[in-house]
């Protein structure tokens, strides 16, 4: 933060007032540095710079101007020591683990993932000889069976994807900090604006930029932010090595991202509360998941936790009676529900100003298996709903349309 910026600010003009490097020219739009290395004043310099003596750009895989002021906006919103970016959200999962685990290492996580999560785990770390233990995360008793033994990271979203179970962060911190475990939070769903994970006890958070941040659909990038100690030491050298390093262009699209990421993110949170409300009573919707609806099967955890419910809301549609949600039927009539749409666009991502339809169970989530989906809630009738800037009344009557069909 600037020097002359008083030291109590909120996290509104945090997004505002925060990163903000000027060069000689004084701009009031941050500069974009679109460049892949820096000149040295001399041998000298640059013999210094790499032996570490001196602190100055080097190579734009290590930092760049661009990169620095979104690091530093977003780990002000955050509240964080440190926070350092990445290619995507998945390299910041990736790297949140990667860079502290080693083979004969235990990850306990919850079993409610993004299914990129749980190809990485299963496809990287099991076989890297990392022992992970899956829990159930809305379950007490496993958290304290799996945390009884020593662990050397824990792994969960809060809200989950797509289910949106809440889980209890300062439990499961106390439990891990017990067993000797970092708990690092995805907290995409309930971005900085609704949920602070470090504030509950959590020691590092991890982002999908690529969602709200951005907010618009136009580039990928993540973040990761904890302690200085964490970040800035083997986060960062495992970035700067592999090379997940976020273009500068896309840091800067992110870092005037976050300007508006309070604005968006309120009026997406009101109308996603509002639609949740209407979608409960609706006679052709079974559930309708928001962690700030009554509700909501852990309403009160996520009111403890939450200031904003997040922007999305995730239905199962009521079929009637002998209908097999996991079979092609309801497939097929989740399909025609979507498809009936014409102000959500069917899409895998979330967090856009335009609305956006998904059905995990095909697309997120697609590789897990049938009794692994149902195991965290997910079938053939469930889907996914981001809700966007539009009004709210249009979107109420795209789903009243819609719902028709099914």
């Amino acid at each position: 933060m600037s020097a002359d910026l008083p030291d109590s600010l909120r996290p509104d003009t945090l997004a505002v007032h925060t990163g903000i490097h000027r060069s000689e020219a004084n701009e009031m739009s941050e500069g974009m540095f679109l460049t892949q290395g820096y000149a040295y004043d001399s041998a000298e310099q640059a013999r210094d710079a790499f032996a570490g003596e001196i602190d100055i750009y080097m190579y734009s895989r290590y930092a760049n101007p661009t990169v620095t002021a979104f690091q530093e906006r977003l780990a002000a919103i955050e509240g964080a020591e440190s926070c350092f970016a990445t290619s995507t959200g998945m390299s910041a999962v990736f790297v949140s683990l990667g860079s502290i685990l080693g083979q004969g290492d235990r990850l306990v996580a919850a079993k409610a993932l993004f299914g990129s999560t749980l190809q990485t785990f299963a496809n990287f770390f099991e076989k890297w000889g990392i022992e992970i233990d899956y829990v159930d995360g809305n379950d007490p008793a496993d958290w304290e069976r799996a945390l009884a033994t020593p662990a050397k990271a824990v792994f969960i979203e809060s809200p989950t994807n797509p289910m949106q179970d809440v889980l209890d962060i300062p439990r499961i911190a106390e439990l891990s900090h017990a067993a000797g475990a970092l708990l690092i939070v995805d907290n995409v769903f309930a971005t900085a604006i609704g949920q602070k994970p470090l504030e509950l006890g959590a020691d590092a958070v991890v982002y999908s930029a690529t969602k709200h941040i951005d907010g618009q659909g136009r580039v990928l990038g993540g973040a990761i932010l904890g302690s200085a100690d964490y970040v800035d030491g083997p986060v960062k050298l495992m970035v700067r090595n592999m090379g997940a390093t976020i273009s500068p262009f896309n840091a800067w699209v992110l870092l005037k991202g976050l300007e508006t990421l309070a604005v968006r993110v309120r009026h997406q949170a009101a109308s996603a509360l509002e639609l949740a409300t209407w979608l409960d009573d609706h006679p052709k919707v079974r559930i309708a998941r928001y962690p700030l609806h009554p509700s909501h099967p852990q309403h009160e955890l996520a009111v403890s936790q939450m200031s904003l419910g997040g922007t999305l809301v995730t239905l199962d549609l009521d079929l009637g009676p002998g209908v097999d949600v996991a079979g092609p039927e309801a497939q097929a009539a989740a399909f025609r529900f979507m498809n009936a749409l014409r102000l959500f666009t069917c899409s895998n991502n979330l967090g856009d100003a335009k609305s956006i339809s998904t059905h995990p169970a095909t697309t997120t989530h697609n590789k897990m298996s049938p009794e692994g989906r149902a195991e965290v809630g997910i079938s053939e009738t469930t889907v996914r709903l981001s809700i966007g800037l539009e009004d709210v009344e249009d979107l109420r009557a795209d789903l009243e349309r819609a719902l028709a069909q099914v």
